[in-house]
């Protein structure tokens, strides 16, 4: 099992800037790679910006040049530094795990942070 929990979220002007912050513990030796996901009101959740065990990186073209992925592995933690906040970032922010086991792979879900962007 891998638990996780996230801190950062706020209520920030356009233009701003938040770091987001994911906590891993538990069987964190199984933890192939860990991403933040987001959900606006009414649609469906999606991929922020990844990060693999080898440091691989990934982003979402909406993201790109204004957010970063990356990881601390001596805190077991991931960030997601957020700058150039638009409105239309506003969400429930969710950090995910995916983890290897001998049967495949399980994904765990944080709780959610809430980042809210006023224009």
């Amino acid at each position: 099992q891998v638990q996780l929990v996230e801190s950062g979220g706020g209520l920030v002007q356009a233009g701003g800037s938040l770091r987001l912050s994911c906590a891993a513990s538990g069987a964190i030796g199984s933890i192939k790679a860990m991403g933040w996901y987001r959900q606006a009101p009414g649609k469906q959740r999606e991929l922020v910006a990844a990060i693999t065990s080898d440091g691989s990186t990934n982003e979402a073209d909406s993201v790109k040049g204004r957010f970063t992925i990356s990881r601390d592995n001596t805190k077991n933690t991931i960030y997601l530094q957020m700058n150039s906040l638009k409105p239309e970032d506003t969400a429930v922010y969710y950090c995910k795990a995916e983890a290897i086991t001998r049967l495949g792979r399980d994904y765990y879900w944080g709780q959610g942070t809430q980042v809210t962007v006023s224009s």
